[in-house]
């Protein structure tokens, strides 16, 4: 996301000529002259805009909305993830398309440019982009390595186990549909189950009432054949988590069942940062500029429930959170208790020509981490992997390092 959306803001950020373009293939706003307008100075067009029809002004911000979110890095590498797909045929006008766009000014441009003039690329992009922000994925090994079926009688198998599994469970999911999209060596599957029925204060031509729709929520699976293995997202019951994977089985891969899942016994070394003089380690190029430990979470062993949650602010001093263990342990026998969370904040450049980026993610005892998977997200993974603290098997004929809690969940 590139920040707080409002139309103006858009207004100011998208060049005059592009404006002009997507105002008059709708065929309004034609009196405003565009090219006489002061770039980055939108007061004339944002006037005008609001003197538009409510049912004309809504649906145009929506695709405002949508263009503003993608007009970013990762929104330009999904823009090109799917064009990579569906110009696989035309090597040639694959690299035409992603010169054009990187010879132009900003992400702003790009996004628009591909709105207005490579529509067939917006669904998939938009897609893509949406599935990088999310966190909390939930991965599935020990898959065959099958070729995802995408046929249409397949995507309504799947559609309809998941329609009927939530309409009778939970009440809901009385109509679902499944869209696949092609990434690299990836396939995702984005399905919309129907959402339980709301009322929303809404304004609709100038007037005020509660009024019912029906929403969606999202299944996203993202299959890779080569690893044998299946991440979701789903954002709902756990309980839900394994027959979703198991209708991607059948319906997908053509599976009687979905094969017995081998428990993950893959831990992060969270002892490590209980070392105050412990070193990160991240590549040069990264961008990675500072890492420091925020927030330190202990579990008692000896109690079920009991934690101790050390906080402090690592800007002005970056062994502050350090300084609290020590004292804590003067009064505590910290030997007692297992490290079983940690919240971390990462100083990242991204931009050369702005400051670095603040990040803050907690990583948790088994194998759990707030990071995402887009760019940023593994670049941080790869310094948690550099650092020796990402999931490992663990070493289990040496006790000594083997960390023995019970897992207490996020």
């Amino acid at each position: 996301m590139t920040g707080q959306y409002s139309t103006k803001s858009f207004f100011r950020q998208m060049p005059n000529a592009l404006l002009a373009r997507y105002f008059n293939e709708r065929g309004v706003l034609g009196d405003i002259n565009f090219s006489a307008m002061k770039e980055g100075k939108p007061d004339e067009l944002f006037k005008a805009w609001l003197a538009l029809p409510d049912n004309q002004r809504n649906k145009m911000d929506a695709e405002f909305r949508d263009i503003y979110e993608i007009s970013c890095e990762k929104g330009f590498r999904a823009i090109i993830d799917e064009a990579e797909w569906q110009m696989q045929e035309a090597p040639d006008d694959l690299k035409a398309f992603v010169e054009k766009l990187s010879a132009l000014s900003n992400h702003y441009e790009r996004a628009m440019i591909t709105f207005l003039d490579f529509n067939n690329f917006w669904r998939g992009a938009t897609c893509f982009y949406h599935a990088d922000t999310l966190p909390y994925w939930r991965k599935r090994k020990n898959l065959p390595q099958r070729k995802a079926a995408v046929d249409e009688v397949s995507l309504k198998q799947l559609a309809e186990s998941i329609r009927y599994y939530f309409h009778h469970t939970e009440g809901r999911g009385n109509n679902c549909v499944v869209e696949p999209f092609r990434r690299g060596g990836l396939d995702y599957f984005f399905a919309y189950p129907e959402d339980y029925s709301q009322q929303n204060i809404e304004w609709v031509d100038g007037e005020f009432d509660r009024r019912p729709h029906t929403p969606a929520f999202e299944v996203i699976y993202v299959y890779s054949q080569k690893e044998g293995s299946l991440d979701l997202n789903f954002r709902g019951s756990k309980k839900a988590v394994e027959p979703l994977q198991g209708m991607f089985a059948t319906a997908i891969l053509k599976l009687d069942e979905l094969p017995p899942d081998p428990k993950d016994e893959r831990i992060y070394d969270l002892s490590l940062l209980l070392q105050k003089d412990f070193d990160f380690t991240y590549d040069v190029g990264s961008g990675i500029e500072e890492i420091n430990v925020k927030k330190l979470r202990l579990s008692s062993q000896v109690k079920k429930g009991e934690r101790i949650t050390l906080e402090a602010d690592p800007s002005q001093d970056s062994d502050a959170v350090y300084d609290l263990l020590e004292q804590i342990g003067k009064a505590i026998p910290l030997n007692m208790y297992n490290l079983t969370q940690v919240e971390l904040s990462a100083s990242v450049i991204v931009d050369p020509n702005k400051p670095a980026k603040q990040i803050t993610f907690r990583v948790t005892y088994p194998n759990s981490c707030s990071l995402k998977y887009d760019e940023l997200g593994l670049k941080l993974r790869n310094m948690l992997a550099l650092s020796g603290i990402e999931p490992k098997e663990p070493v289990k004929s040496n006790k000594e390092k083997k960390l023995v809690v019970t897992y207490e969940g996020d």
